[in-house]
């Protein structure tokens, strides 16, 4: 026995002995290695292939109805499949509406209303929730229409949708599918009725959670985790009765199983196609909410204070002039877990881009008189830095009014190219570069191109050039002096950097 022990020491030993050896080898070998830090190398790329993003409107019946606008800034084969989204979910998607397939041209897709509803689905109910009113949460149940763009090969690369009202004018991006949204705007005493939409593009249930914040603080009971999303499914959640007084409101959706496109609608009245709040960046200590427009009018900014500490944030307006603190703008001091809205009248008439920097991660919009009938205001709302190329497709012809590019540049110079592009594919004019000076903005007027002899719908592409500093862009139109609406101009993306390999003991591990 004693033996059996004595080997099994000399054993163990021999094993260290060796691992001892393998390492000290391994060091001498590559001596650099383990001192050099990361490599220097270019980093890799991937070619984007497929995409998916849902839209809540189009096939939608009444004040909220719309189509798409629809394009990829790219060339080469590929193709954009428009789906239903069922009211009841359904493992296998259903056939596509419409086939896209010209990347490099401007889509405009009509979808036609959805089916009506099947008797008794309407307001089926998603758990409870302590604290709302009755015991239970907010009324939630399928909605009808809706749609998911499947888009593959070039019509990937370079995606942009947007659902359009009757006249072919953006009124919201058709987003991708993700596991945290928020969305920050005015609270019901201005809106009614205020919804809010979960799509599911995937073959597998989603699981979603909501939580609310408003000037009164959070909404207690109001994280519901069991808004359950079917697969290739839509959802809707009446939010109108459980934020009755509130002034200003913060929604983060979030997801345990799945993902979904979460879409906020508000509305001064049922009959009315009211505002669709576009989704604000991730909380943050600093922010850029780019497009605010030169018409005139009180300017409110929404700031959501997710965490427990309170705020002190300050404001900077990027202007045509340059930067700097508005009036009221600096030591702004906000409770923490709360959802507050801050005038900023001094903005009126003054097209700029804001900056909001923040002693604690805070995300923000920003709104101002104008929008659709029946909508709080227009709206615009934290985003980021436009990456490779920014989209916006949902350019109307014959608006009867102005379609503005405000471009700003927070951080160090920079040039931007602006191609305007006609549905027939070819640019409606040359492409034009702008210069941004560092801690500037710049508007950049767009003409809507002529075929046929009239007015045409059109596609504006923005390409933040080399060496330049981030861009951020919205795109604005206006009519008889009101903001009709605004756009947060989005990255559209034909590829995606992928992370870089670094040296780690853990790699020589089995």
């Amino acid at each position: 026995m004693r033996r059996l022990i004595a080997n099994r020491y000399i054993l163990a030993l021999l094993v260290l002995a060796a691992l001892a050896a393998e390492f000290g080898l391994a060091s001498i070998s590559h001596p650099a290695a383990l001192a050099s830090g990361p490599r220097t190398a270019a980093p890799a790329r991937a070619i984007v292939s497929s995409a998916l993003r849902a839209c809540p409107a189009p096939g939608s019946a009444g004040a909220t109805a719309s189509g798409l606008a629809l394009t990829a800034a790219s060339s080469g084969t590929g193709q954009a499949a428009v789906t239903r989204l069922s009211p009841l979910g359904s493992a296998a998607a259903p056939a596509p509406l419409h086939v896209v397939i010209q990347p490099g041209l401007l889509s405009l897709v009509n979808v036609t209303a959805a089916p009506a509803l099947p008797r008794g689905a309407a307001q089926v109910g998603a758990g409870t929730s302590a604290g709302s009113a009755g015991g239970s949460s907010p009324p939630t149940g399928p909605a009808r229409g809706g749609v998911m763009i499947s888009a593959s090969g070039s019509m990937a690369r370079g995606l942009e949708a947007e659902q359009t009202s009757a006249g072919g004018l953006a009124t919201a991006q058709c987003q991708g599918p993700g596991t945290d949204f928020w969305f920050v705007g005015p609270g019901q005493k201005s809106a009614a009725d205020i919804e809010l939409y979960l799509m599911n593009t995937d073959s597998q249930a989603a699981d979603a959670a909501v939580q609310i914040l408003t000037d009164s603080g959070p909404v207690l009971g109001s994280t519901d985790a069991g808004i359950g999303v079917p697969p290739h499914g839509i959802v809707v959640q009446s939010l109108g009765r459980l934020l009755s007084g509130s002034r200003v409101v913060a929604l983060n959706v979030t997801t345990s199983v799945g993902r979904v496109v979460a879409a906020v609608q508000e509305t001064s009245a049922g009959n009315a196609p009211g505002a669709w709040l576009p989704p604000a960046a991730v909380p943050a200590t600093s922010q850029v909410l780019p497009g605010l427009p030169g018409t005139p009018g009180g300017r409110e900014l929404y700031v959501a204070v997710p965490g427990a500490g309170n705020a002190v944030i300050k404001v900077t307006a990027i202007t045509a002039r340059g930067s700097y603190q508005p009036t009221g703008g600096s030591g702004i001091d906000l409770p923490g877990g709360s959802a507050i809205g801050v005038a900023l009248p001094s903005l009126g008439g003054i097209p700029a881009a804001i900056q909001v920097s923040s002693s604690v991660p805070v995300t923000a919009s920003m709104g101002m008189p104008g929008g659709a009938a029946g909508a709080p205001g227009a709206f615009t709302a934290a985003a980021a830095a436009v990456q490779e190329q920014g989209v916006v497709a949902g350019n109307p012809g014959s608006a009867g009014g102005t379609t503005e590019l405000v471009l700003s540049a927070p951080r160090g110079a920079a040039q931007v190219q602006v191609t305007e592009v006609t549905a027939g594919g070819a640019p409606s004019s040359p492409a034009r570069t702008i210069p941004l000076a560092a801690g500037h903005s710049a508007v950049v007027t767009l003409t809507a191109p002529r075929e046929g002899g009239r007015s045409s719908a059109f596609a504006v592409v923005v390409r933040p050039l080399a060496g330049s500093g981030p861009v951020y862009a919205g795109r604005v139109v206006t009519q008889a002096g009101a903001v009709r609406s605004i756009l947060p101009v989005a990255s559209a993306l034909t590829w995606v950097p992928l992370p870089a390999v670094r040296n780690s003991v853990t790699t020589a591990l089995p």
